[in-house]
């Protein structure tokens, strides 16, 4: 019998144990002040440089713009009851409010009805001027003068749209939202296309004139004490801010231009900022008030307004939709939960997206099942300032494509019935080497200039 072959025992290998890890690094405090010293330089370089969101401000210029000029148009043989001598609310009772209130109302410096159909008229003018961006910062102005006199002459006659356009009208005076869609962007890509011999800014004899007669007529309503000081304070503020902003366009140094542009950008940042809260507000406020209500609990909040006649267009579109309970129910609870949630969905950029669709999607049912499509699209408008850039770019190149098919152009071409452009020959032998590049055909309606520099970038952080 054998046995195994003995095998000694392996001795036992020491191994080096592992090094404990280092303790994390704690910043010393003059580290801590350096690093937040950066970020505010960053942060402040950031807001004062650029002009943030000039897409989103354009849409929501347009959108509000059109939504008002289409309510002025539509209610233009209701004018006299609605905010003239013959609505219910007369004049005696519109001073007495605007005396306690001290709001802002040019219907109410006369009685006459010639006066009335001025300001109606100014208000339809100005919201056509604000749409197609002609004198934007102008139009502005005069767009929420016109919002503010017809409204507060009588503040019932609404449906709760007219207070968002209230304060959107307020918050774009002080916005640069004509940069992009508009004429005057239009305007200023031509003026570089030409160049200016000898440099600065071109002669502005419209804009000129425009203040002028602006100015002459401030002084006077001034003079006849028609504007509390607060109101005198504002419109001779932005009477003189335009007149700054004229003359630093043809300083021949650039520090004034600079400080301009740096102030410009502060306020529009800052106006952009406050749009985008005050959707949120609305949004917030009313999801939390409804949580409180005891039929959005229940799920039958839908149903009432479907049987209201006032409310109900096609009587038999909300008659079949009053019969499915459990639509009724989802659109109950569906509308409480996005309109909770969507402040809180601006952190992340594909959750924020799905929800603004779904809003923008009920907003326009409203407006189709319900009858109140100026309220929808007050909200719509607002609605877009959450836009991703790229969508709007995109949808700017495939209107300005629509446009130029309709017209019969060809990108880059010249329009029908004109010669086309000879681009002059290079002065240096050097440039003829190297032409300029063409423009984007992808968007050839947007000035290149009027985009930040990471406006792509800007896209996906939203």
């Amino acid at each position: 019998m054998t046995s195994a072959p003995h095998t000694p025992p392996t001795p036992p290998t020491h191994t080096t144990p592992p090094a404990p890890p280092a303790p994390p690094k704690i910043p010393s405090a003059g580290e801590l002040r350096r690093r937040f010293e950066d970020a505010l330089t960053r942060g402040l370089t950031h807001v004062t440089t650029r002009t943030l969101g000039p897409y989103q401000t354009a849409i929501v210029r347009i959108g509000f713009a059109f939504t008002w000029l289409c309510f002025l148009l539509r209610e233009l043989p209701h004018r006299h009851e609605l905010y003239g001598p013959d609505g219910p609310w007369s004049f005696d009772l519109g001073k007495r409010l605007i005396d306690d209130t001290d709001a802002f109302t040019l219907l109410m410096w006369s009685r006459s009805d010639l006066w009335f159909e001025i300001v109606y008229l100014l208000a339809v003018a100005a919201s056509a001027m604000l749409l197609v961006g002609w004198r934007t910062r102008t139009a502005s102005v005069l767009f929420m003068i016109g919002v503010l006199s017809l409204q507060n002459r009588s503040i019932f006659m609404g449906d709760g749209g007219d207070n968002v356009i209230h304060l959107m009208a307020t918050y774009l005076v002080v916005t640069r939202c004509g940069q992009v869609w508009s004429l005057d962007a239009r305007r200023a890509r031509r003026q570089a296309e030409r160049g200016k011999p000898g440099g600065g800014a071109p002669r502005d004899l419209a804009g000129v004139l425009l203040w002028a007669v602006l100015g002459g007529a401030l002084f006077v309503v001034t003079v006849l004490g028609h504007l509390s000081w607060g109101w005198s304070l504002i419109f001779w503020g932005l009477w003189v801010a335009n007149a700054v902003w004229w003359a630093a366009q043809r300083a021949t140094s650039d520090e004034p231009r600079t400080v301009c542009d740096v102030l410009a950008n502060l306020a529009h940042n800052a106006g952009l900022l406050v749009i985008m809260a005050q959707v949120c507000f609305i949004y917030a406020t009313a999801g939390w008030y409804k949580v409180q209500g005891s039929r959005w609990q229940d799920g039958t909040a839908v149903y009432y307004p479907l049987k209201l006649d006032y409310f109900t267009p096609w009587p038999g579109l909300a008659d079949f939709m009053a019969d499915q309970g459990t639509m009724i129910m989802l659109l109950s609870y569906g509308t409480v939960i996005v309109q909770v949630a969507f402040p809180f969905t601006l952190f992340n950029r594909r959750l924020k997206n799905v929800l603004l669709t779904v809003m923008i999607i009920d907003h326009a049912s409203i407006a189709l099942i319900m009858g109140l499509p100026f309220f929808s699209a007050a909200m719509i408008s607002a609605d877009l300032v959450f836009l991703p850039t790229v969508a709007l770019v995109w949808a700017g190149a495939k209107v300005t494509g629509l446009k130029n098919l309709l017209l019969g152009r060809v990108p880059g071409g010249s329009p029908p019935g004109r010669p086309p452009k000879t681009p002059a020959a290079p002065a240096d032998p050097a440039d003829r080497a190297h032409p300029a590049d063409p423009a984007d055909p992808a968007d050839p309606g947007i000035p290149a200039q009027a985009d930040p520099p990471d406006t792509r970038a800007d896209a996906h952080r939203a």
